[in-house]
């Protein structure tokens, strides 16, 4: 009684350890209550692996079995039991079929030396077609039939089997799973690094957009400058021409003072030329470097004044020398007056039309210096929604790598139709201003010519004329160099536009080279999976028409044992009649004999 209560105790205590894996009762003789305590220790312990109860007599108590065998239907952790020479007879072996049917866990059981017999077998074997873990069970010394025995570990074989194929299946499964995450990582790492030299290529974009925005503006800088030396150099012609319409009027007088001034004249005129030719030459020397061509000019700007100045200087002296004799020559300058109020008709024509040229090469400035500003704000907001589209690839890598290259060939295509729009523009508009300074220049040497005819005097105002148209032209040369040289930025523009767009196919290219190289390893990946569900397929099909034959043999198996156990009843009824028989015969045969008299006496 004691040691019933201190193991019940010691049983107890155990429901609620966690430390402890394995437990030996053996040889204690826990009968019913010990049988109920081990059942409530199997539903609340979770730590015991291995539990012996060898010796216990727990097959005896039905219900206390019953208990244990409850327990161990609800335990999910307990790998090994031990329950030899337990007294366990074929309707305990009944209610431990019942529990290893849900058992989930248990891998190996003895019941050796019990007294399971035929129909503990058979409820055994039935319950391992549910159960697929057990692994061991022995029931040696039970007598149990040799062909339920070879059934028994068939089935064990069975689950062996199964459980190694589950094993391999699961390690590959684990190892093509660590692989797919590899594959992702070096997956997200190559996106990154995409996306990263992305970044770099923006922030070199907007470097070469800031610094050409900068150039722009020095060039705008430098054509205000111009145009403002232009502005003086226009009010300094209209001084100089109402200098010349006042010395115009008092020259015809003065034959020979005129002649000296004409020689004087010619000689500065040719100084001039062969000045604008060194010009000329050191022009196309310094092409490149537009602060020394301001410098040049405003050296030149210099030295026509002070030219003017001298220019105005002799009209005075000539003025004075003239007063004289301005009454005589009052018929004369009343003509001249007419000829030169055409002449400054004519010159105000030229300087209307020239203002016009010069509004409309301002406009067309604008114009180019808008659109080349529009180009820019294209191709950023292109270059944004084309680096939206890169960072959409974690999406859907397929669609996005269609779309990019959609996008690239339009932008490219884009890019040419631009290109070609902006050339033929600035040809027409070169074709325009070349056009329009031939009828200038035409136009100028028919004043000429008027002027020529009307009065041979007034040659001396006419190589002025051509020397401001020289001066123009010589303007108009710059401006078609600075033109030129914007072209030419454009054209660098354009180029650096088609090799970046060239280094990103480049890219796209190696990125979709490695998808593609990854998509055949994810394709093998996933043929060798498709293997090994095609031998896992054939070998549960394989199985399971051994299974059905098995059944098949197990059902004949059966209806053999139905046989021979109704024959055994048979006998056993025709025993049981000869044993009444023999019992009645002998009860007969001691109440005729003279003991049974006797002991009736008595």
């Amino acid at each position: 009684m004691y040691n019933l209560t201190g193991v019940r105790l010691l049983l107890n205590g155990l429901c609620a350890n966690t430390t402890v894996k394995s437990l030996d009762l053996k040889g204690n003789n826990l009968r019913t209550m010990g049988a109920e305590a081990l059942g409530k220790l199997l539903r609340q312990n979770k730590s015991i692996r291995s539990l012996t109860l060898e010796w216990n007599s727990l097959g005896m108590w039905e219900e206390g079995f019953s208990f244990f065998c409850q327990g161990l239907r609800a335990n999910n952790f307990l790998q090994r039991l031990d329950l030899r020479n337990n007294q366990i007879n074929h309707q305990g072996a009944g209610e431990l079929a019942i529990a290893l049917t849900q058992n989930n866990s248990l891998q190996e059981l003895d019941l050796r030396w019990n007294n399971i017999g035929l129909l503990g077998g058979r409820a055994l074997l039935n319950c391992l077609h549910s159960n697929k873990t057990l692994k061991r069970l022995e029931l040696a010394g039970n007598n149990v039939p040799g062909d339920i025995l070879k059934a028994v570990e068939q089935a064990l074989n069975h689950n062996q089997d199964r459980e190694a194929i589950l094993s391999e299946a699961q390690n590959q499964v684990n190892i093509l799973s660590k692989e797919v995450l590899s594959l992702k990582d070096e997956k997200n790492k190559q996106f990154m690094d995409f996306v990263d030299t992305v970044d770099k290529q923006k922030e070199e974009r907007a470097r070469s957009e800031k610094m050409s925005v900068a150039r722009v503006s020095q060039l705008q800088e430098a054509l205000d400058e111009q145009y403002s030396i232009m502005n003086s150099l226009k009010t300094k012609l209209q001084m100089t021409e109402a200098a010349l319409a006042l010395s115009e009027q008092k020259v015809h007088t003065l034959g020979e003072l005129l002649s000296a001034v004409k020689q004087e004249q010619n000689s500065v005129a040719e100084c001039h030329f062969r000045e604008l030719q060194q010009q000329k030459q050191e022009g196309a020397d310094r092409e490149s470097k537009l602060l020394h061509d301001l410098s040049a000019a405003s050296e030149k700007n210099l030295l026509l004044r002070n030219q003017v100045d001298e220019l105005e200087r002799k009209c005075r002296v000539q003025q004075d020398q003239l007063f004289q004799v301005k009454q005589d020559l009052n018929n004369t300058t009343a003509e001249l007056k007419l000829r030169a109020v055409e002449a400054e008709e004519r010159l105000e024509m030229e300087k209307r039309r020239f203002k016009q040229s010069l509004e409309d090469m301002e406009s067309l400035r604008v114009k180019e210096v808008d659109r080349v500003a529009q180009q820019m704000e294209a191709s950023e907001r292109s270059m944004h929604d084309r680096i939206q589209r890169l960072e959409a690839i974690r999406i859907s890598l397929d669609e996005e790598l269609s779309q990019v290259k959609a996008a690239a060939l339009a932008e490219r295509g884009r890019a040419e139709e631009e290109l070609i729009k902006v050339r033929s523009q600035a040809r027409l508009e070169e074709q325009q201003r070349l056009e329009h300074l031939e009828e200038k220049l035409r136009l100028m040497t028919e004043s000429r010519d008027e002027a020529q005819n009307c009065c041979l005097k007034q040659k001396e105002m006419v190589a002025e004329a051509q020397a401001k148209a020289k001066q123009l032209s010589l303007y108009a040369d710059g401006l078609k160099r600075r033109l030129e040289e914007l072209q030419q930025y454009v054209d660098r523009k354009e180029e650096e536009k088609v090799t970046e767009l060239n280094k990103v196919k480049v890219e796209l290219q190696e990125q979709i080279g490695h998808l593609e190289a990854e998509r055949t390893a994810q394709d093998g990946l996933r043929e060798k999976i498709a293997a090994l569900e095609r031998q896992l397929k054939a070998l549960s099909s394989n199985h399971r028409e051994t299974l059905l034959d098995k059944e098949g043999e197990i059902s004949l198996l059966l209806e053999k044992l139905r046989m021979k156990e109704a024959e055994i009843s048979r006998m056993r009824e025709e025993e049981a009649q000869r044993a009444s028989f023999l019992q009645n015969a002998i009860m007969a045969y001691v109440q005729g004999s003279p003991l049974g008299t006797h002991s009736s006496r008595k």
